[in-house]
């Protein structure tokens, strides 16, 4: 589990094609030494098994469904992507919940300066933008951040500049792809109140049998 805090930039230092996947290398802005393989790593907000280390860097293995559904086969050696270790037991939980697993890849559709802050409008599919909530959390290549407001096909971001400085969303510009985590919490809602399962999920008619009115 991560919470979408981005401990920093890392930077892609190999990317070789292995049959229907690839293997990755990338640099760390941060200590690695107490990390070990079979760790948990999260790259532009993909949870990634750690395959090997050496020295700053490490590896780890994607699958094709992991290229397909994320930004991360776009890109090349010396590209930066966010790195986040995971959660430890009893450490803060500073973003919000975040899994690790993308939903799907999002669209930069605008960016402006307004004030201090960076003004984004993201444009995603409907499956994604049904889950996304005005004032709700959101992943965006892994930062955790606040939506802005919903419009019918899109949501909008005010990116502080901490937040820019220390996360790929400062190189983001109209027409690049982005990865997209909705709330985990969400998307148990969801689930439950539409019945997308053989139980029968929660409705009106069975909250009133259990006493709600």
């Amino acid at each position: 589990m991560f919470t979408g805090i981005i401990e920093g930039k890392g930077e892609i230092k190999d990317l070789k094609r292995v049959s229907g996947g690839m293997t990755i290398t990338i640099t760390s802005p941060f200590d690695l030494s107490e990390e070990k393989k079979g760790d948990s790593i999260a790259v532009n907000g993909i949870c990634l098994t750690a395959t090997a280390f050496n020295g700053n860097s490490f590896s780890a293995d994607l699958s094709k469904e992991t290229l397909s559904r994320t930004n991360l086969g776009k890109l090349s050696c010396r590209s930066a992507v966010n790195i986040e270790r995971a959660l430890k037991a009893g450490g803060r939980l500073g973003g919000h919940i975040v899994s690790g697993h993308i939903d799907g890849k999002g669209l930069v559709k605008k960016r402006e300066q307004r004030g201090h802050s960076i003004y984004f409008e993201i444009s995603a599919p409907d499956d994604i933008m049904r889950l996304v909530v005005e004032k709700g959390s959101i992943a965006v290549d892994g930062i955790s951040l606040t939506v802005n407001k919903v419009g019918s096909d899109y949501f909008s971001l005010n990116i502080i500049p901490h937040t820019l400085e220390l996360t790929t969303l400062s190189d983001r510009y109209p027409g690049d792809s982005v990865n997209i985590e909705t709330d985990i919490i969400g998307k148990y809602v969801e689930k439950l109140m539409t019945g997308r399962s053989s139980s029968r999920g929660v409705d009106m008619n069975l909250l009133r049998e259990c006493g709600f009115e």
